[in-house]
């Protein structure tokens, strides 16, 4: 049990104004794990404050200086890695191998980029007789999601840090444990008052005050496409800056001269990590319609093929939904995918045969899929894949960029000329091509409903910063 009374504020663990708490579930136990206090809005404000009275000082503080907080900050979340990837494994379900890998590797990892990209990022440059300065944009509200919790939430307030801003954050109250290990971490660390300040509550509460809050200069929100709608609403009555990464629906297309035994099972793999709960998840794989049977066996096998098990225990296998809410939600749409046409070809409502207890889910395969259908068109945030035919390129192009979405998608081919052919033509913010791996030093963000602005390298450091001239 973690419980946790206190809030961070200013160098300090201070009690929050609200009275409530609330309790944080174990994804595949369903019992009790934790509890947070249901923060408010004065809360905020006096973080906020906090924050804009370290701003002076930490901003001005040298590169070389704030780069060795960083340094000590990543051999600290090395330090606690397997504690971080056992909360975070008990939080969201991810099993304990995934998450030492990912939950706790990947933090530790964009930590360790942001301090070495502090050897060479430049924060000044000369253009004519100008001087072009870039400077931190301020106090930043962050505002981040439960699915991969700490990478998140050092996406945000390791380039915020980096370019010398300070953070006011709010993690979700779904996953919130492993910010109470970071805040713990920066306080021993020995980061300055003020620079960090962590609040937590409800979205409607806490987010709501931070995105309205006069004092913050940016809001970094990462979340659902619909809260993301809310936050950039409120804060624009403050003209404030605002960064959104947003939901997706992204589209993984087979082409014709693709290996299918190899590629297809890869593309399960996409689709299914996290238990579907990943925002670039290859959920519409798009196959020729010459080969559409072929396709649809091979993933089916491929998903049935897949393990559900235990998140405590080791291994490649799948764990359970972050919750009750989530794992209905999952099935409402597998239902709502039959109900509209599809044909269940592997998985299917219910949970799996020994899995009672936890949220676990079938591994699910829809077929005969039209891309009008709900479900190749919502975010589900679960392990269902939706198989859809096409005709030629051309039309697996128009049908991938057939969305509201465009955050990430992928391409497959024999050819490796066609395949970059077909991803540059791809109207989203990445695309693997032949299974491409994720790169932390590249940029990460959306086009279209999923949102704007790129975390990541140099531009998670961009992100954060002001450009102002100097005319010599």
């Amino acid at each position: 049990m973690r419980d946790y009374t206190n809030i961070y504020i200013d160098g300090a663990w201070v009690a929050s104004d609200g009275s409530g708490s609330i309790e944080v579930v174990n994804a595949g136990t369903e019992e009790v794990m934790g509890s947070i206090p249901d923060g408010t809005a004065s809360d905020v404000d006096k973080a906020v404050a906090a924050a804009k009275a370290a701003f002076d000082s930490w901003s001005q503080t040298p590169v070389e200086e704030r780069q060795k907080y960083l340094v000590r900050l990543n051999e600290a979340l090395q330090a606690r890695s397997a504690e971080i990837a056992q909360t975070i494994s008990g939080e969201v379900g991810m099993p304990i191998t995934w998450s030492t890998m990912i939950q706790a590797g990947l933090p530790a990892g964009n930590m360790q980029t942001f301090a070495t990209l502090l050897d060479t990022f430049e924060f000044e440059e000369e253009i004519g007789n100008s001087l072009v300065v870039k400077e931190p944009v301020g106090v930043v509200g962050a505002i981040t999601p439960w699915n991969y919790p700490l990478h998140q939430i050092i996406c945000k307030v390791g380039g915020a840090f980096a370019a010398g801003c300070t953070v006011v954050l709010k993690p979700s109250e779904v996953a919130p444990l492993n910010a109470f290990i970071l805040a713990e971490i920066i306080h021993e660390v020995g980061f300055p008052s003020g620079v960090f300040n962590l609040v937590t509550g409800t979205g409607q509460v806490v987010g709501e005050a931070i995105a309205a809050h006069p004092d913050v200069d940016m809001v970094s929100f990462t979340g659902s496409t619909r809260a993301g709608k809310r936050v950039a609403e409120v804060a624009s009555q403050t003209v404030k800056r605002v960064s959104l990464e947003l939901g997706g629906k992204s589209a993984n297309i087979i082409l014709d001269d693709a290996d299918f035994e190899a590629v297809i099972p890869k593309g399960i793999f996409a689709c299914y990590l996290n238990s579907g709960q990943t925002c670039t998840a290859h959920t519409r794989m798009l196959v020729p319609n010459s080969r559409y049977d072929e396709a649809v066996q091979i993933a089916a096998a491929a998903a049935e093929g897949m393990q559900v098990d235990d998140p405590t225990k080791e291994g490649m296998h799948l764990g359970p939904l972050i919750s009750q809410a989530q794992w209905d939600r999952v099935q409402s749409y597998i239902q709502q995918g039959v109900d509209e046409g599809a044909v269940v070809a592997a998985g299917g409502l219910g949970k799996p045969e020994g899995k009672e207890t936890g949220y676990f889910v079938k591994p699910t395969v829809l077929a005969n899929v039209t891309n009008d259908m709900t479900v190749a068109q919502e975010e589900i945030f679960g392990p269902v894949l939706s198989i859809i035919g096409y005709d030629d390129d051309d039309d697996a192009v128009r049908i991938a960029n057939d969305s509201l979405y465009g955050l990430s998608g992928g391409v497959w081919s024999g050819d490796k000329d066609r395949a970059m052919a077909v991803a540059r033509r791809m109207r989203t913010g990445a695309v693997d091509v032949n299974g491409g791996s994720f790169n932390i030093a590249a940029p990460f963000g959306g086009y279209k409903q999923s949102g704007y602005g790129r975390e990541n390298g140099v531009y998670g450091i961009d992100e954060f910063l002001q450009t102002k001239s100097l005319q010599l």
